[in-house]
């Protein structure tokens, strides 16, 4: 009976961070009509919520190949007292597979590592984030559908003292299999003038068994990138 207890609190705990921690909002959106072969730096930050307010930034490099592909670093953290406690980081890219005049498709690959703390135990996970966005594209303007799946993979444990205490089986260390994911999808948009974008990012959530939703089931992120 102790032992199940233990495996559901546990259970319990994975859950948080999936829901907490799963959303898409902080990936910039990109203008393919207005981004020029010759501005291979975007630099972006944005704020928006995620289960809470959250502030992030983020770093892309176009690379000089036929297809358009940007490599891209971001870096989100929820408000708070303590910012340390609880961050995302991806690195990955987005590459523009197809285009029919303005009409564009694109997808994106990202690799997750986020870290989660409360009183119960500090949780460290890697994961993937894979989505699809197809959009209408002009130079000033372009408006977009984006669907993905975010999947956290493995997850370390390291219990708190007190939890230890209330369950001292409890054995820390990573967790397999994957413990959890969201499906995303929204719409973004945004404008463009001279090297500047501003754009607005907004959807809802879904838990991978299809059925069940966060307690805030939906994202919403306003961000402003430079290309250089």
């Amino acid at each position: 009976m102790k032992n199940l207890l233990i495996k559901k609190s546990r259970l319990l705990t994975i859950a948080v961070i999936s829901l907490l921690f799963a959303a898409n909002a902080s990936s910039q959106a990109i203008n393919w009509k207005s981004l020029d072969k010759k501005q291979r730096h975007l630099i972006n930050v944005n704020a928006g919520a995620e289960y809470g307010f959250t502030i992030g930034a983020g770093y892309g490099y176009q690379l000089k190949t036929k297809m358009p592909i940007v490599l891209t670093i971001d870096h989100s953290f929820p408000a708070g007292d303590k910012i340390s406690d609880d961050f995302k980081t991806r690195i990955g890219g987005i590459v523009r597979i197809y285009q029919v005049n303005d009409f564009q498709f694109s997808a994106k690959i990202q690799g997750v590592f986020r870290r989660y703390e409360n009183q119960l135990a500090r949780l460290v996970n890697f994961g993937s984030d894979m989505s699809a966005i197809a959009g209408y594209y002009k130079p000033k303007w372009f408006v977009a559908g984006e669907a993905g799946f975010d999947k956290a993979i493995v997850t370390h444990f390291k219990h708190s003292a007190s939890y230890k205490q209330n369950f001292p089986e409890v054995i820390d260390g990573w967790y397999e299999p994957a413990t959890g994911g969201n499906f995303y999808y929204g719409l973004q948009a945004g404008l463009s003038f001279g090297r500047n974008d501003i754009y607005v990012k907004g959807g809802k959530l879904l838990e991978q068994d299809f059925s069940t939703k966060p307690l805030l089931p939906f994202y919403l992120q306003v961000g402003y990138t430079i290309r250089l």
